[in-house]
């Protein structure tokens, strides 16, 4: 059986993908942003397919776009680029500011992703079960509906489809009116669907005082080894932090330390540290593939 980590303890995809998106937006490093970027692409493409990588990689391009409209907008720094049209300087700090910014966004929003394909609703029960029994079916609903949601739309637009009302059919005027009374019959199927959900689990008990939580997850020892690797990187990347490898300024001017033997150092782990699910997938996979091949 393929242990990947998907099939890891709850608590502990929690407290990854915690720490990595904490990363991604705390740190302002070009050097850790290219590696927490990178390393969510890279697991993206494990957990959700190559299709998901290439569109998460279209985000990069937004990046940059943020960073130009950044550094035509605001104006900080002594290197200056050029003057927008009404005689502002653009520099290259407020640039490297912006570019930043925005790679800490894309980062943060692929980090997510994965951590939706990963955090499933009984994961989110199983975890807050014991704790708040109403939290845990409350969060679980939640992401039962968010993809309930996308795949009713996308049913109800292929029916009108059939009968020329698509969002994509007819003139621009039409698509708009095709595309609200889409979303108000969206809005009332989704309206109507929680309050199916609500009458479901109040009349199984959902509301009783001690209720208790089913669990089919346990911590075992590869859970363990996982969170032992897992906060000796941690470690590791907190003393980089600590020791001012992760600072990096660019206001007025850019100013960074100079990266020296114990910075690479800092830098493996922060990139250990990410790629660990992807690393645990790629290897699940080839130890199944040599037991299937070990059975012919």
């Amino acid at each position: 059986m393929k242990r990947t980590f998907s099939d890891c303890h709850p608590a502990v995809s929690l407290i990854y993908f915690t720490a990595v998106i904490a990363g991604t937006v705390r740190f302002r490093h070009p050097v850790y942003l290219a590696i927490s970027v990178s390393c969510a692409c890279i697991y993206s493409a494990c957990c959700r397919g190559g299709r998901s990588a290439l569109r998460n990689l279209c985000l990069l391009p937004f990046a940059a776009v943020y960073a130009l409209w950044y550094s035509l907008h605001t104006h900080f720094g002594v290197t200056v680029l050029a003057q927008n049209g009404i005689g502002n300087n653009m520099t290259a700090e407020a640039l490297a500011g912006g570019l930043l910014l925005g790679l800490s966004a894309v980062g943060a929003v692929v980090w997510l992703s994965c951590f939706f394909a990963v955090f499933s609703a009984d994961r989110v029960t199983d975890l807050f079960g014991k704790i708040s029994p109403r939290l845990a079916l409350f969060s679980a609903a939640l992401f039962r509906m968010l993809p309930r949601i996308a795949e009713e739309a996308k049913k109800m637009n292929t029916a009108r489809s059939g009968i020329g009302l698509g969002i994509g059919q007819g003139s621009a005027v039409q698509r708009m009116r095709n595309a609200l009374r889409l979303f108000s019959m969206l809005v009332t199927e989704t309206v109507d669907a929680l309050m199916t959900s609500s009458d479901s689990v109040r009349s199984r008990g959902g509301s009783l005082r001690g209720r208790s939580a089913f669990s089919v997850y346990r911590f075992d020892n590869r859970d363990r080894l996982f969170v032992v690797v897992l906060f000796a990187f941690l470690t590791l990347t907190k003393m980089g932090e600590l020791l001012g490898q992760t600072a990096f300024v660019y206001n007025p001017r850019i100013l960074w330390v100079e990266p020296g033997p114990l910075s690479y150092v800092f830098y493996s782990g922060y990139a250990a540290l990410c790629l660990m699910p992807s690393v645990l997938d790629l290897w699940a996979e080839r130890k199944f593939d040599r037991a299937v091949k070990n059975m012919k």
